[in-house]
């Protein structure tokens, strides 16, 4: 369900997902009035701030954990669970921004907790590199509206909601063998949960049993990562980051609609960003006028 998603954070118009499920049990989309993004996600932020402070996951089991997988399993502070640490105090949060229809940019809370960090921290995925995981997503009640398991997919970052780019970001892939027997096997992986507004989900989209305006709960797995050139230009595509904020989403330098990581002559001069790189070949990125510009920037190069 995570693919064909928008690739900007824009949340503007959404589209129906199509991936886990198969071609007879398609979700549908069901238009809804838009709200606003700003009210929308003070009460999806309220709604997290108590299902964290009410939910505890399996952290015990973790303690001292090997190699191998363990399943996680989140419950109600309730109980015999009444003593449980909440995840409020566990998880980490960062700001997602979301443009509204007005223009407006407002900041969007993601939390994220690290349950097991994976073993290859260099190889922690950026919202532009690819991802083989398995994961599970749920609503706030526990109902599970999309899930892969027992095989692992390859996403591609800018490719999925929001939400799910930027959290995957703080989680280290692990390794991997095959067998004789043909049959890969995975160690040290990395864990956790990632919790989500809806304005960094679906938003407005109804999806199957994802109703419209849901905040969302992925329960992640990351096995291996895969840094992108996506418009094969022989930069990298998080690299394809003029501004240095570390969102190579919203660097267009020709202005010309589609960002730099897309784009196969950034600075729009009629010359391949491939071939503007390194002309004279010393490994070093050309700026032939001395201006501090990259001659693949540099449109007066």
């Amino acid at each position: 369900m995570l693919r064909f998603i928008k690739s900007y954070a824009h949340l503007l118009s959404l589209i129906a997902l199509l991936s886990s499920c198969d071609s007879n049990n398609n979700p549908t989309q069901t238009a809804v009035e838009l709200r606003d993004y700003a009210e929308q996600f003070a009460e999806d932020d309220a709604l997290l701030v108590e299902y964290l402070t009410t939910h505890f996951y399996n952290y015990e089991d973790f303690v001292g954990a090997g190699e191998e997988e363990i399943t996680i399993v989140i419950d109600t502070i309730a109980g015999d669970n009444a003593n449980k640490t909440p995840m409020i105090n566990q998880v980490q949060q960062i700001s997602v921004p979301v443009t509204d229809t007005e223009g407006v940019e407002i900041d969007h809370t993601l939390y994220y907790l690290i349950a097991k960090q994976g073993s290859r921290l260099e190889d922690r995925p950026s919202i532009v590199d690819s991802v083989y995981l398995t994961y599970t997503g749920t609503l706030l009640d526990g109902t599970v509206f999309d899930r892969r398991i027992n095989a692992p997919i390859w996403f591609d970052n800018i490719a999925v909601i929001s939400g799910f780019r930027y959290g995957l970001q703080f989680f280290a892939p692990g390794t991997s063998t095959r067998g004789e027997d043909g049959i890969d096997t995975f160690l040290n992986k990395g864990q956790g949960i990632i919790l989500m507004p809806s304005g960094i989900g679906y938003f407005g989209s109804s999806l199957g049993s994802l109703p419209e305006y849901s905040p969302l709960v992925f329960n992640i797995g990351i096995i291996t990562t895969k840094q992108n050139d996506h418009d094969l230009d022989g930069v990298l595509s998080i690299n394809e980051d003029p501004d240095g904020d570390g969102n190579p989403f919203n660097d267009d330098t020709d202005n010309d609609g589609i960002a730099n990581f897309s784009d196969t002559d950034d600075d729009g001069d009629g010359i391949l960003t491939s071939l503007e790189l390194d002309v004279d070949g010393d490994g070093v990125i050309d700026d032939s006028d001395g201006d501090g510009i990259p001659d693949y920037l540099d449109s007066d190069s």
